[in-house]
């Protein structure tokens, strides 16, 4: 398991979850939600996090089918890929499955008394832990960074 923090997104159209883990990989927190409607100013903002925090990479979740498939979300979430990982270079950004990643973080909420209402603000946030979990637990089993790499250029 590489040493070193982790930063991860869940990218959706209005909001985008944050989360960051410690340098050991062991244990990942939410950080923020960041509005995405005005896609310049949400790079801006996660590109202040990843100075703030200094990750060795961004994890950043990629919508799939169930059966694997990619449909337009996957799409936008790549394209969106691209822009932070231009704009955060060198630090590295990779792609992994976040199936069912809402899913799993909206039930945890409502497990803990956190309403639907209520927890909009936080679920996108909740999510990203989910993804950036799935991701360390992902390497620490099979030794090798999770998911695919993004390349800054299009």
């Amino acid at each position: 398991m590489r040493r070193g923090r982790r930063i991860a997104l869940d990218v959706g159209d209005a909001r985008i979850g944050v989360a960051s883990c410690d340098p050991d990989g062991i244990l990942a927190t939410p950080v923020e939600t960041v509005p995405g409607r005005d896609v310049p100013a949400a790079l801006r903002r996660l590109a202040a996090i990843v100075g703030e925090y200094e990750p060795i990479e961004v994890v950043v979740g990629l919508p799939r089918s169930l059966n694997g498939g990619e449909g337009p979300a996957a799409a936008k979430v790549r394209e969106f890929a691209r822009n932070v990982a231009k704009l955060i270079a060198p630090v590295p950004v990779r792609l992994v499955d976040e199936r069912l990643s809402t899913v799993t973080a909206t039930h945890g909420l409502r497990a803990s008394g956190v309403r639907a209402k209520k927890g909009r603000s936080v679920v996108d946030q909740a999510a990203a832990v989910v993804i950036l979990q799935t991701a360390l637990e992902t390497e620490r089993a099979s030794g090798r960074a999770p998911g695919e790499s993004v390349e800054g250029v299009i």
